[in-house]
């Protein structure tokens, strides 16, 4: 064997334990040393195998004597145990798993690194462990020039026995059975291997021989990141969040305003047709990260964050908040990420149009499809700090209107982002233990992050803490939770600021996620923020004001005045199409002095983003305060002074300035809130069983005082494959309108439905329905003692 190599040239080394091809890209003979650029290669005891290789020049083998043997072990097709792997590796559900002969495509395999996976070799014969060799080939699909080095080639040697499949940051792979021409193989990506689609080759010969045979799997397969791996980054302990983070395909994202917490359903659709490979798509095309890189959670999310905005690199969607939302989708009209990221798939061009829910629940889709943990995070009154002061600023008249031109800084109603679960190494170690766990990433194209509209991953724990230093996009982060809201009354270049009113109490309430395994709504404020007046929250503030380099400047402070006490009030629950009050309560504490107060009370109508303001209606009053006595100022805002001007997603602003006459004190105060929407009723008409039609029935009721042209019902659902549509020219006042449709549930177990309702005069109306269709009676394989039962359809976790 070694006179073989010796006399192979040069440039046409051969690999004895690969079957004696040509390395075409190195052209050099491999030696003892069994390095190539100063890698070490996989070593079977039979030769040095060169993961490099091209067709032999013709007639050279013949030219040399040599032939491959006519009982080399020939590898005539691979099964690739999708069932069984499927489950192991929680991958059945993806369509690219599912696919069979009818539908005329081939499935493809699916499964997760640092996990070994299945396959089964039909040989001509039977294998030999005395006398058969087996090596296998993986490279990137998508690579070029794969490299040992990078991570995006790798050899291996079947070793011959499943117990040696190597250290978890190996590859490694091992026969598991022997059954006749049937030759059954472990294989175990690496704990840290680039996720995508990797193409494989088997090779084979004969331990006496220096040829051999190929085969190559007709399909690439596609590898994922693994939370159920505890050698993995994203490895995530609790099986209950697995199934929450990972597993569920719906969710409820959070919307409307800190005072009315507005809940709607988005479909994930992880495991839809080309949602994998559009994700896959997203990273390497448009994130730009390299194969290489693709095994990092880290590089892998801040990549994601930048892909799925627009502004940089047409990514997958295209944000807009201007009103006009001409030539796209209202963003109020997506009920989940799957059209989307179909839509992009096929055009591969920016969707249009998004908002920050619906950049979000793309996100996590994409997150949630290669494997990474990840859940939506809603912050409500969320500030948008444009100097990285930590401080949200406002500038009024003397009137108490807010003056758009002068304010760069926003608070919006609410704001939706990301978090993802991984390690963070790179971070070090705080004094509250590692920075691992939830990362925020927020693909709302918000403000620049290294050049790109990116944001995060951000450690969450890292941001309580107050360590905006942190890479990556800590101190923005910690501004939309933490910062002041500061409010001045402006009244000429040549004329000081005065202060009317700081609050560092109203920025970053309820912030909120789906509850695991529950549709309600986790208050998860507590992660982001120490409690607020704790002494814990002020000295967090002041160490990322010493941090980030700046500081408060207050010009003037309002003199202590408590005589006067003023309350703002608003009806809690205000139903749309009904009018509404604003009421001011000011209370004369003194038993000895009158007060005079005048001022004004503000209504506009804003985008949830806080701009966009435009005025409904302003009620001045005056009123004498009598010692101990109290006054109430209210103001009534019929339907349609309100209607015409309301904005997308029905959002108001209302604000008060008074000031008391005799002391000059003056009070400020601005509220938001959102008037409530009917909900779309969902109800099934029977028991929902696996694989067994049943009757659904939706039902809307019209609450405005006029009727409602070209309404649009939009329903989706696992069970009814492509949404549904149905329409009515016309729904009169108080009109109750109900459809029926039939679907079949596709599997046993937790299942929702999705209703969004759109006309000319009312939008953004939703519903949702979550279910628990049962086992059919024929697949129900035990029922254990608690009354649990176990069947064939359930999505086992």
């Amino acid at each position: 064997m070694q006179d073989n190599l010796v006399r192979a040239t040069l440039d046409r080394a051969v690999c004895v334990c690969m079957g004696g091809r040509v390395c075409r890209r190195r052209n050099r003979l491999l030696r003892g040393s069994g390095r190539i650029d100063g890698a070490r290669l996989p070593f079977n005891g039979m030769g040095l195998e060169c993961l490099e290789y091209a067709p032999e020049p013709q007639n050279w083998s013949r030219a040399q004597g040599y032939s491959p043997s006519a009982d080399v072990l020939t590898v005539k097709s691979v099964d690739l145990c999708t069932e069984e792997n499927g489950k192991d590796h929680h991958t059945k559900r993806y369509e690219l798993m599912s696919r069979d002969e009818y539908s005329g495509k081939i499935p493809k395999l699916v499964v997760r690194r640092g996990q070994p996976f299945r396959l089964r070799l039909v040989c001509d014969r039977p294998y030999d462990r005395a006398r058969d060799a087996l090596s296998l080939i993986f490279t990137v699909a998508d690579e070029d020039q794969p490299t040992h080095g990078h991570g995006t080639l790798v050899g291996i040697p079947v070793n011959q026995f499943p117990e040696q499949l190597g250290e978890p940051e190996e590859w490694g792979a091992a026969i598991e059975a022997i059954n006749g021409d049937l030759l059954q193989v472990l294989v175990k990506p690496a704990a840290t291997a680039p996720v995508g689609q990797w193409k494989l080759d088997i090779d084979t010969k004969l331990l006496s021989e220096a040829f051999g045979k190929s085969y190559s799997l007709p399909q690439a397969f596609y590898v994922l990141f693994n939370p159920w791996c505890p050698d993995d980054l994203v490895y995530m302990e609790e099986k209950a969040h697995r199934h929450e983070y990972v597993m569920s395909d719906t969710t409820l994202i959070y919307r409307g305003s800190y005072n009315r917490l507005r809940p709607s359903v988005w479909k994930f659709g992880q495991f839809e047709k080309h949602v994998l490979d559009c994700s896959l798509l997203l990273i390497a095309k448009i994130g730009k990260v390299s194969a290489t890189h693709r095994g990092d959670p880290v590089r892998v999310c801040r990549a994601i964050s930048a892909a799925v905005n627009s502004p940089d690199d047409d990514g997958a969607l295209m944000g807009n908040w201007s009103g006009d939302f001409s030539g796209g989708t209202l963003p109020t009209k997506w009920v989940g990420s799957v059209e989307i990221l179909q839509q992009f798939y096929k055009r591969q061009k920016p969707v249009k149009f998004a908002q920050c829910w619906v950049f979000a629940g793309v996100v996590s889709t994409i997150c949630r499809a290669i494997g990474i943990p990840s859940r939506v995070v809603t912050n409500y009154s969320s500030a948008h700090d444009t100097q990285a002061s930590l401080t949200v600023d406002y500038f009024v008249d003397k009137s108490g209107k807010i003056m758009e031109e002068m304010n760069a800084d926003s608070i919006w109603n609410y704001h939706v982002w990301n978090e993802v679960w991984m390690q963070r190494p790179d971070l070090g170690i705080s004094s509250d233990g590692d920075y691992g766990g939830w990362q925020a990433i927020d693909a709302t194209p918000q403000e620049s992050s290294d050049g790109m509209f990116r944001c995060g991953p951000a450690s969450v724990l890292a941001v309580k803490l107050g360590e905006v230093l942190k890479p990556y996009d800590n101190n923005f982060l910690f501004a939309e939770v933490n910062a002041d809201k500061v409010f001045w009354r402006y009244t000429g270049p040549h004329h000081p600021l005065k202060l009317l009113r700081k609050d560092v109490l109203g920025i970053g309430l309820f912030i909120s996620t789906k509850a695991v395994g529950r549709w309600d709504r986790e208050d998860i404020t507590a992660s982001y923020k120490f409690a607020e007046k704790s002494e814990e929250e002020r000295a967090t503030m002041l160490k990322a004001l010493k941090q980030a380099n700046s500081y408060f400047s207050r010009y003037y402070l309002n003199e202590e005045f408590n005589e006067v006490y003023f309350n703002f009030e608003l009806r809690d629950d205000i139903k749309i199409g009904e009018p509404f009050s604003v009421i001011l309560t000011v209370k004369n504490r003194s038993s000895e002095n009158r007060h005079v107060v005048e001022g004004s009370l503000h209504v506009d109508t804003v985008l949830y983003t806080g701009k966009d303001r435009e005025s409904v209606k302003v009620d001045k009053f005056s009123v004498t305060l009598e010692p101990g006595t109290e006054e109430s100022i209210r103001m009534i805002v019929e339907f349609h002074e309100y209607y015409r001007k309301l904005r997308d997603q029905a959002a108001f602003n209302i604000s008060c300035m008074a000031t008391v006459l005799d002391t000059e004190f003056e009070f400020y105060a601005q509220d938001d809130f959102r008037v409530r929407k009917p909900d779309i009723k969902i109800s099934l008409l029977g028991k929902p069983v696996s694989q067994a039609p049943v009757d659904v029935q939706f039902t809307l009721e019209n609450p405005l005082p006029i009727p409602l042209h070209k309404g649009l019902f939009h329903l989706e659902g696992s069970g009814i494959g492509k949404p549904l549509l149905f329409k009515h020219a016309e729904i009169a006042p108080g009109e109750k309108v109900s459809n029926t449709f039939t679907m079949t549930p596709p599997y046993s177990g937790r299942l929702t439905l999705a209703a969004k309702f759109t006309s000319k005069e009312l939008d953004d109306v939703d519903g949702f329905l979550a279910f628990l269709a049962h086992p059919r009676p024929e697949d129900i394989i035990t029922e254990v003692e608690d009354n649990v039962i176990v069947a064939r359809t359930d999505v086992i976790d």
